[in-house]
């Protein structure tokens, strides 16, 4: 579900209408809906009921700092993967100890950094990294919590950009060699073992992947027990997909998700931390762009938008699908026909759907791309010096630009010409 619906054949962000916005602030720009936002976390806080538990927001799904605050309000963690999502958690006013921190190639920079601000946990990925963190925070007089991740080689059944917990990719350490790492770990002077931890992928839009995962991790926690380790925090990762269409077949949802938990790991009376992205931010957000031409070729028209690769890289990166609907609704049995919906960018794989059936549209039309809130603007780029753009939040009849689109001086002012190049000028 989300709060972008038509009312009197406009459609809406909540109670405002998009052409309102689209008036004030340009196109193209991502709107975010607070609702929406909220009501996806609250499902899964709602789903762990009963355990103890953090949920977790996986912040590279979005990471605008009004977002995290609204978020935050709700007693949303934080999982961050570099030191700057960490210093946006901060910024937003989430404390240490509801940050953790993932990502396969944290620097000492990085943990230095977490340890002096305050750190729920570290998600360990590799031996190597755990020898460094060991040596930083033993020399700040600290030992640095953690839970090791563990690949426990089972198929996500997801894209493989998005998959993580098959034997060939690069997170984790084989859960095979799972014990003889946490003997070692908890013989490292600046480490204190607090838990285990697992991320499996993106986008599952079945269960039994988690359930597999799941099972092999509460096999692990009673394994790693009986060699003297205090497990007493599993942090399960996230992943649960959303329906980038609007058809009938929807992944599971939160209170199944949550069921499941509590089936494998529930009877373990550790805590548990979960990490959702995708689900609360994705069906939270939409990109809004507007027509510039309708252009004609062999056998097939065009839809050439202000929207690019650069401001959405998910089509031409992942062959992701979004549902691109008109602003102003289309009449009931409106006529329809399939366009090439493109972008401006100097790259033929600057293109958003191939022969999608549209109503007939005009320049100047608007057009809105439903579930961009996860991994849009975090991906944006500058691509042919094109401004990113702005993020809009709508809470009720009440909205705001959350991150300004910058100028073309602004851009080009970040620039340094060295003075051996102005001497020559």
């Amino acid at each position: 579900m989300d709060h972008f619906l038509y009312r009197e054949g406009v459609l809406h962000a909540e109670d405002v209408p998009v052409a309102e916005i689209a008036a004030q602030v340009g196109t193209p720009f991502y709107c975010y809906s607070a609702a929406t936002l909220t009501r996806h976390f609250r499902l899964f806080d709602e789903a762990l009921d009963g355990l103890d538990h953090l949920v977790c927001f996986a912040m590279k799904s979005n990471s605008n700092l009004a977002v995290l605050k609204l978020l935050a309000a709700e007693g949303a963690g934080m999982d961050v993967v570099s030191g700057g999502e960490y210093a946006r958690a901060r910024a937003a006013g989430v404390p240490g100890d509801r940050i953790v921190f993932s990502g396969v190639g944290k620097t000492r920079d990085e943990m230095r950094a977490a340890l002096e601000g305050g750190i729920r946990q570290f998600n360990v990925e590799s031996e190597p990294e755990m020898r460094a963190l060991s040596e930083v925070a033993a020399g700040m007089g600290q030992r640095a919590p953690i839970a090791i991740r563990v690949n426990p080689d089972v198929d996500a059944r997801t894209h493989a950009k998005i998959a993580t917990g098959k034997s060939e990719n690069k997170f984790g350490i084989p859960i095979a060699r799972a014990r003889e790492v946490y003997a070692e770990a908890a013989a490292l002077p600046g480490i204190e073992v607090v838990g285990i931890d697992v991320h499996i992928g993106s986008q599952l839009v079945e269960l039994e992947p988690f359930e597999l995962a799941y099972t092999k991790v509460a096999e692990l926690t009673r394994a790693l027990r009986d060699d003297g380790h205090d497990i007493r925090r599993l942090d399960l990762g996230g992943g649960l997909g959303i329906p980038y269409t609007r058809s009938n077949e929807a992944p599971p949802l939160p209170r199944d998700y949550g069921d499941l938990i509590k089936r494998t790991v529930g009877d373990l009376g550790c805590e548990v931390e979960i990490e959702p992205g995708r689900l609360i931010s994705g069906n939270a957000g939409i990109m809004v762009s507007k027509v510039i031409y309708v252009k004609s070729g062999e056998g097939r028209d065009f839809l050439i938008l202000d929207g690019a690769m650069n401001d959405l890289v998910r089509p031409s990166m992942y062959d992701a699908h979004h549902d691109i609907v008109p602003v102003i609704e289309p009449a009931a049995g409106a006529e329809q026909q399939p366009y090439d919906i493109v972008g401006p960018v100097c790259e033929t794989g600057d293109t958003f759907a191939r022969q999608r059936p549209m109503p007939v549209l005009q320049p100047d039309d608007l057009v809105a791309f439903r579930s961009a809130g996860a991994y849009g603007a975090v991906m944006a780029s500058e691509y042919n010096s094109r401004p990113l753009i702005p993020e809009v939040l709508v809470q009720g009849d009440k909205w705001a630009v959350i991150r300004s689109r910058p100028s073309f001086e602004e851009m080009i002012g970040r620039d340094q010409v060295p003075d051996w190049l102005e001497a020559d000028a």
